[in-house]
């Protein structure tokens, strides 16, 4: 309020998607609002651990480990190394996040690593990242998911790797760079070309886009190739699972078509889910409800 007497007030945490309440300042009480997905009680939901470890070059990395809520003691547990998308200026938190209870919810423990290039731990991480989409950053992705397998004792012969944008790229480039730590890879809107990012993404389009694209990416042909999934399908032996939108202007469906092609030649035919009205992620209720349970057929097809 004006006199500052009355203050809207909201909470949240790992295990509370959020609730809003009214705190008088003058008798120091506060009345309850409003819960957002007030059909989830928070009793049910699996808390978060944060972890760290130091790199193989020395550099500290940190993360965090759900495990489900009913898991039973030693219990080795099936896990999914989940990726945040960005990837620069983008990191994640140990606050409430839909996709990790839901994963947690069917038996899986998640594993998320803030490689180098997130956000939140300094401008010089930050700029760790830079160029090293498909090395360093991908490096402190497996590094940490073998740190959290043996921290936490989850099963490493039932792992899976997923994620969207970049996450959908590292997801990938995880299956080439490391082919017998995943038993499956999940790609969502992914990048699978960079030079895909400079000739068909609308980054371009925008201000500052393309020095951004140099900055992250760099310009070295032979490094762009290299860093870019779709030439070492052969490598990957996980069964694969790409997901896109076939109206996505800021990673186009030629990334997704393309790995695709290249899988199969590889004799790897991967699950093809596509969103014909869907652009950069899929937004719309019943769109989202068949994502979710592919993604979830998926998995338990292979790492149950």
């Amino acid at each position: 309020s004006k006199d500052r007497k009355r203050i809207l007030l909201h909470v949240s945490s790992d295990t509370n998607p959020g609730e809003y309440y009214l705190f008088d300042t003058q008798s120091k009480r506060a009345s309850f609002l409003w819960a957002n997905r007030s059909w989830l009680d928070p009793r049910s939901l699996a808390p978060t651990t944060p972890f760290a470890f130091t790199a193989n070059d020395g550099v500290q990395v940190h993360g965090y480990v759900t495990l489900p809520k009913d898991r039973k003691d030693g219990e080795p547990l099936p896990f999914v190394t989940m990726i945040h998308g960005g990837p620069h200026n983008v990191r994640d938190y140990a606050n409430f996040n839909s996709e990790v209870q839901l994963l947690t919810n069917r038996g899986y423990a998640v594993v998320r690593v803030n490689f180098r290039g997130s956000d939140g731990y300094g401008d010089a991480f930050r700029r760790l990242g830079y160029r090293q989409w498909g090395g360093a950053m991908i490096d402190d992705i497996l590094q940490g998911t073998t740190e959290a397998v043996d921290r936490f004792s989850l099963n490493p012969d039932r792992g899976c790797v997923y994620g969207a944008s970049y996450g959908g790229y590292a997801a990938m480039m995880s299956a080439v760079r490391a082919p017998d730590m995943f038993q499956c890879v999940i790609g969502y809107i992914g990048v699978y070309n960079l030079h895909y990012a400079f000739s068909e993404s609308d980054t371009t389009d925008s201000f500052g886009g393309l020095a951004y694209l140099k900055r992250a990416l760099g310009t070295d042909d032979a490094q762009l190739s290299a860093y870019s999934p779709v030439n070492h399908a052969a490598k990957i032996s996980a069964k694969v699972m790409i997901i896109h939108g076939e109206q996505d202007t800021r990673v186009p469906v030629i990334n997704a078509e393309k790995m695709a092609e290249q899988l199969t030649l590889a004799g790897n035919k991967p699950d093809y889910l596509s969103f014909g009205r869907s652009g950069h992620g899929v937004f719309d209720e019943a769109g989202r409800k068949t994502l979710y349970q592919a993604l979830l057929d998926f998995l338990a097809a292979h790492i149950d």
